[in-house]
């Protein structure tokens, strides 16, 4: 359960509270101005309702926003809003009531009085939570559209580095053709070898253009890209899959996983002597897809990581709005990255 934002509404509180007070005030009758002190005194016991009621409202509207934090689960916290708001105000009503009757003899509360001072309460909690609610809503609209030109851009920077850095789509399709045509039919190896390198790169153009894409796509991908690895890399890298089928339809980022697959082989040392196994992990109730890796870092001398790649893998699925973020963890011998599973 993710843990509620504090709310920076102290303004929002300490004056609503004094104005609805003041209104309850002036709206009680003759009797509140007739001295100071049955003003000071009306103006006292308005003020503890709001008191206990504005607070007691807003814990409960700050825990279901808690609890029901996502937009898909708007009306299910409306109505525990609504019915939680009616019935705490209800109940708080006929206690504060109770009390100032025990404590002033002089107050009505008889079973007619504490309902019509209890339906009296509910207009300002009801608005009370109207505003709190719409104030939230706001903020969520706002940030959600920040997420969203942020995703943009830099699916857009993306692109704009893609083509700087790759060959003409349709040249380097062209060339695998005429390479294809090339090479001895007899030499299936090659031909594999080469149709795997074409799927490769149409993928990468693809992904692109999307912002998620299925696991099983994804998945399907990075089956292709070890398979071309494997030609260099033979027995001495070892991938295990385990994802059951009910994963396959949750999204991950375009190239995340395959990201993660590359840098293992790219930093750690994979030989007859030290073997390196990968294992692709996926949890379906807890969300989230598992690569993990026998930690053995290539010997000195060559260049270290720069970190950008987990860091860029890291700002996209924060971009995306994942539940929970891509964690990082080295423990003994193994190296694993954590991402969260998205809905469609």
């Amino acid at each position: 359960m993710p843990a509620s934002p504090p709310l920076r509404d102290r303004r929002l509180v300490l004056g609503g509270l004094v104005l609805i007070s003041l209104v309850m005030t002036l709206a009680s009758g003759q009797w509140a101005f007739q001295s100071a002190l049955h003003f000071s005194v009306t103006w006292g016991c308005s003020l503890l309702y709001t008191l206990v009621l504005g607070l007691g409202n807003r814990e409960i509207w700050r825990q279901l926003q808690r609890r029901y934090p996502h937009v898909a689960q708007t009306r299910r916290r409306l109505w525990y809003l609504g019915l939680g708001s009616v019935a705490y105000t209800s109940v708080a009503t006929v206690a504060v009531t109770l009390g100032l009757a025990w404590a002033q003899p002089g107050v009505n509360a008889s079973p007619r009085a504490l309902l019509l001072i209890a339906a009296i309460n509910l207009v300002p909690t009801l608005v009370g939570q109207l505003i709190y609610e719409s104030r939230h809503s706001f903020q969520q609209w706002q940030e959600n559209q920040r997420r969203a030109d942020q995703l943009a851009q830099a699916q857009t920077q993306a692109q704009l580095d893609a083509l700087a850095q790759q060959l003409d789509p349709h040249f380097l399709f062209n060339s695998l053709n005429t390479l294809a045509a090339l090479i001895d039919p007899a030499n299936a190896l090659a031909q594999q070898y080469l149709e795997g390198l074409a799927d490769v790169y149409r993928y990468v153009l693809l992904a692109h253009d999307r912002p998620t894409v299925p696991l099983a796509e994804e998945l399907a991908f990075v089956r292709t890209y070890v398979a071309l690895q494997k030609v260099r890399f033979r027995d001495n890298v070892q991938v295990c899959y385990d994802v059951p089928p009910g994963a396959l339809a949750r999204r991950v980022a375009p190239l995340s996983v395959q990201l993660l697959v590359e840098n293992a082989l790219k930093h750690n040392e994979a030989s007859r002597a030290r073997p390196l196994h990968l294992r692709l992990v996926a949890d379906t109730a807890a969300g989230a897809l598992r690569v993990e890796n026998t930690w053995q870092p290539r010997p000195a001398g060559l260049a270290p990581g720069t970190g950008l790649g987990l860091a860029n893998v890291r700002r996209r699925y924060a971009l995306l709005g994942a539940p929970q973020p891509v964690e990082v963890a080295q423990e003994g011998g193994t190296f694993a990255v954590t991402l969260p599973l998205l809905d469609a």
